[in-house]
């Protein structure tokens, strides 16, 4: 087997998505972060205005600051979302959450939402950040993937009405 193999074909139970576009604007972002914070740092000599001085430990503990706004604006690619058969797995900017599929009762993409949603059966709405209109088709596969998982599930586990199988006296 040679290093270089062609990706497999995903398989139609699972759905893996993150947001393409947003990952490549943050990491661009923060590389010209961590590039303007260095020649900053770099061109500001060392010297000694007053009271105060500028040395070597400032120009270390400013590309430091650099290195954690750059590790912030990096944090804003984190989401993800990935399920299964089993149930979703949807990670955002600052939370994440596993679901069932118990749990789910539609999957959102609307014409003018930036990303999708999922109407859960208890009446709230869990945003799927991943899933971002501006990653096109790439989201479009993505939420129709889910759909047919949760769409799977529920052909699966249709439970029968009481009232149906008991006609009122």
């Amino acid at each position: 087997m040679s290093a270089r193999q062609a990706p497999q074909p995903a398989n139609s139970s699972t759905v893996t998505a993150v947001p393409r576009l947003v990952r490549m604007v943050v990491a661009a972002v923060a590389l010209a972060i961590v590039v303007v914070t260095a020649v900053i740092v770099l061109r500001l000599p060392s010297s000694s205005v007053g009271v105060v001085a500028f040395g070597p430990v400032d120009q270390v503990a400013m590309f430091g600051l650099g290195l954690l706004v750059a590790a912030a604006v990096l944090w804003l690619g984190r989401p993800r979302v990935d399920a299964n058969e089993h149930g979703i797995r949807v990670r955002n900017i600052a939370t994440g959450q596993e679901l069932s599929w118990f749990e789910v009762a539609a999957v959102r993409f609307e014409e003018k939402s930036s990303w999708a949603t999922l109407s859960l059966r208890n009446g709230d709405e869990l945003s799927v950040v991943a899933l971002q209109a501006w990653d096109g088709q790439r989201t479009l596969t993505a939420v129709r993937g889910l759909r047919s998982l949760l769409a799977a599930h529920q052909a699966a586990n249709v439970k029968p009405r009481e009232d149906l199988l008991y006609p009122p006296d």
